[in-house]
C-alpha cells in the first residue's frame, strides 16, 4: 500500500511538472529541527504550481541521530500562497508525511517503526533575487504516538 501510494504521487508530480511554465517549478534544500526526538535534519522540497496560488510540495527529510533514534521523512504538502508584497508571501500548509524511526538499541537490536500522518501549518518565504528566496515553516505533524512540531529553514530556486 505504501509502494502504491508513493507511486501514484510521484505520478501526479511528474505530471504536473510536464505541463508547468515558467516560474511553476522551485527546488530547495532546507534544514529542520524535529521536536519529538530533538533531531536536526536536512532535506529536499520540490514545489510545483499547477493553479494560481496553489503549490504541490513534495519532500523528503533524512533526521540525524540523536539518543540513539534517526529518521526520514517523506511529506507532500498542499500551500495556499498569499502575496503580501513582491518580495513576501505566507502560506498555509496541510499534506500527508510518511515517517520511519530508527531505533539503534544495540547490535541485533535495532527496530524500525514507519507511522503515516498529517502535516498542518504555515509557511512563509522572501525572494532575495528573481529566482532565489528564502522560506520558513512551522508545521505540526500529527502521527500516532509521534506528533511533533518541525521547524523548516530553506532556500529553493526557481526555474
Amino acid at each position: 500500500m505504501k509502494k502504491f501510494i508513493f507511486l501514484a504521487v510521484l505520478a501526479i508530480v511528474t505530471a504536473l511538472g510536464a505541463s508547468a511554465e515558467k516560474g511553476d517549478i522551485a527546488v530547495g534544500a532546507q534544514f529542520a529541527y524535529a521536536s519529538k526526538n530533538s533531531m536536526a535534519g536536512l532535506g529536499l522540497q520540490l514545489q510545483v504550481e499547477p493553479v494560481n496560488r496553489f503549490r504541490i510540495a513534495p519532500e523528503f527529510m533524512y533526521y540525524f541521530k540523536n539518543n540513539g533514534v534517526s529518521a526520514i521523512n517523506a511529506n507532500v504538502n498542499l500551500h495556499y500562497v498569499i502575496p503580501t508584497s513582491s518580495s513576501f508571501a505566507i502560506y498555509p500548509l496541510l499534506g500527508f508525511t510518511y515517517a520511519n524511526y530508527k531505533y539503534d538499541g544495540g547490535i541485533f537490536t535495532d527496530v524500525n517503526e514507519g507511522h503515516c500522518g498529517a502535516n498542518v501549518g504555515v509557511g512563509a518565504e522572501y525572494r532575495i533575487q528573481d529566482r532565489l528566496s528564502f522560506f520558513s515553516e512551522e508545521r505540526f505533524q500529527i502521527i500516532e504516538d509521534f506528533n511533533q512540531s518541525v521547524t523548516v529553514l530553506g532556500l529553493k530556486y526557481t526555474f
